[in-house]
């Protein structure tokens, strides 16, 4: 028998927490708010029909041949386009989904025991992304308009120990539901620069606002000193794989250079029907009926938790956009313990010890509201509810 010697940073790889609850609580009857998919009743499938269609028959052979690293002129414009602020569509490189862009920005950033800045808690994705390259992930402490500025600055160290990066989602936080406040964002944005650390801005949840257009990104107050992160995967599709990254033009190349080391291009066809499809301003009529569609089901979340966890020392979190929310548990309850009491009464969730970097709050968990019905949700929530219940009679 072969003997197949990992390389060390193998070793510290592990499977999503989430995706191996989802495995648990995938089976007939169990209403699972644990996942992070957008909804599939948001798809535009006819849109996408047509524009494979067009793409096939106007330019079937460049769309199935290899193109170029950067992307696919039309499509890096169009995304320039739709940004909120004056973005070169030069500086924009197609990336096979965000979480390319997070791997090939660890590659180009990190090295083994480099310190780097994140929330607390943060995107569980992005620690899975920075782990091979054997970083260390620091929380800074956040309350609800984000990152705290005075926790940035004393964590940034120093010398060789100095960040090289923080990464941070203002709009609509996976895990939190939180946004970043505008005076938040302009200070974090002012002390980074201060402190010369480099800020890495994930929004792939920006445009599915529910109260009001978000601030400005972190990007458009400092361009040379972001790099931001953006997405097609809750707009149109997750399938497509397609995502994007805005980088100052010092750094764009040795990025440019690592994703042509990891898959030479995202797909050419698939970026080709993306920018078929955004044509006409097909994003500006789209994105509000998935608003629509989101927020009713936050509304319904958010008036169940009212009415099902009075008097039980439950706090969460009130986005206002995005897909998730965040529940805190009474002091001293394990959501990890709590969820196969969960499971048992027909719900999931996700605990949210995963989402730390360093000592985890473990009366937390996550709920997503986007794939489950109005009828689900009140179902759901009562089981949550229940068993809560149960575990605080024990």
């Amino acid at each position: 028998m072969t003997n197949w010697t990992l390389a060390a940073r193998a070793a510290k790889m592990n499977s999503s927490a989430i995706r191996e609850i989802l495995k648990l609580t995938d089976r007939p009857g169990i209403i699972s708010m644990a996942g992070g998919l957008p909804s599939p009743a948001a798809f535009p499938i006819p849109a996408f029909t047509a524009a494979c269609n067009t793409v096939m028959e106007r330019d079937g052979a460049a769309a199935l041949q290899y193109s170029t690293t950067e992307g696919f002129t039309e499509l890096r414009q169009a995304i320039a386009d739709f940004l909120p602020w004056e973005v070169n569509p030069e500086q924009i490189l197609i990336t096979t989904g965000s979480q390319q862009a997070l791997d090939l920005i660890g590659k180009v950033f990190l090295d083994k025991d480099s310190r780097m800045l994140v929330e607390k808690p943060t995107y569980l994705g992005a620690l899975q992304a920075f782990t091979p390259m054997e970083p260390v992930a620091v929380g800074v402490d956040s309350d609800d308009e984000g990152m705290l500025v005075e926790d940035f600055a004393a964590k940034v160290g120093s010398g060789a120990d100095k960040a090289r990066l923080a990464y941070v989602l203002p709009n609509f936080q996976n895990p939190t539901g939180r946004t970043m406040s505008d005076a938040r964002r302009q200070a974090l944005v002012e002390k980074a620069k201060e402190l010369d650390i480099p800020l890495i801005e994930d929004n792939p949840y920006g445009d599915l606002w529910y109260e009001g257009e978000p601030p400005l990104p972190l990007a458009a107050r400092n361009p040379e000193g972001v790099i931001y992160m953006g997405s097609f995967s809750k707009v149109l599709a997750p399938g497509l794989r397609v995502g994007f990254i805005v980088a100052p033009k010092s750094i764009y190349g040795k990025l440019t250079q690592a994703k042509q080391a990891a898959d030479l291009h995202s797909p050419s066809f698939n970026q080709r029907v993306v920018a078929e499809v955004m044509k006409n301003d097909f994003l500006k009529n789209h994105i509000p009926t998935i608003r629509a569609m989101y927020k009713a089901q936050r509304d319904v979340m958010l008036m169940t938790l009212e009415s099902e966890m009075e008097g039980l020392d439950v706090t969460w979190t009130r986005p206002v956009g995005g897909m998730f929310l965040w529940v805190k548990l009474p002091q001293g309850m394990d959501a990890q313990a709590l969820l196969p009491a969960a499971v048992e009464r027909g719900m999931a969730f996700v605990p949210g010890a995963p989402f730390f970097a360093g000592e985890a709050e473990t009366n937390t968990l996550r709920l997503s509201y986007v794939t489950v019905s109005p009828e689900q949700i009140r179902k759901g929530i009562a089981a949550l509810a229940a068993a809560i219940r149960a575990q605080l009679a024990k």
